[in-house]
């Protein structure tokens, strides 16, 4: 009897955490964003300028109207189980892609364990995209003879519900 066993270059693994949240408008709210997104990823937080200038809102290109957080490695497993915690480890299966990525909004950040609500913040709400890979992935962003990633070695919406299940013990509805 032999036993079939998968190949390490099909493991999967979480790439990256990236935290958004989207104030709208710039001024002191981006910096109480930016402290509150520290707060929740232990990590530097960054601005995020509007791309281009809507009239109607109020916001010219180049203004910060967000702030955002990329968290990897050990750190971004952590984060990402206390952050799947706060939705009661459930996620919806809409929020897959076919490239190995998923969504979620949290609408109050003091719901995420580990965080006190500070009346100076207030309570605000927050985007998570989570971006998982497999080994080979490099060819898309390297700068020499970058590549895309053949049809059987991305990461299906499958695959991907199936490593959230077995790694986080979540259930995709």
């Amino acid at each position: 009897m032999s036993q079939v066993t998968e190949s390490p270059m099909k493991k999967i693994s979480l790439e990256k955490v990236v935290l958004n949240m989207g104030v709208g408008k710039s001024g002191d709210v981006i910096n109480i964003a930016r402290r509150a997104l520290d707060e929740i990823s232990g990590k530097k937080s960054s601005a995020r300028n509007a791309k281009e200038t809507q009239r109607d809102w109020g916001v010219r290109k180049g203004e910060p109207i967000g702030a955002a957080v990329t968290v990897r490695g050990g750190d971004a497993v952590v984060l990402l189980k206390r952050l799947l915690e706060a939705k009661g480890n459930t996620v919806n299966g809409k929020s897959f892609d076919n490239f190995g990525n998923f969504s979620f909004g949290i609408k109050e950040h003091i719901d995420i364990p580990g965080v006190k609500y500070d009346p100076q913040i207030g309570i605000l709400g927050l985007g998570i995209s989570v971006t998982l890979t497999r080994p080979g992935y490099g060819i898309r962003i390297r700068s020499k003879h970058k590549a895309r990633v053949g049809k059987t070695h991305a990461i299906s919406s499958k695959e991907a519900k199936d490593y959230l299940t077995k790694e986080f013990g979540v259930t995709v509805t």
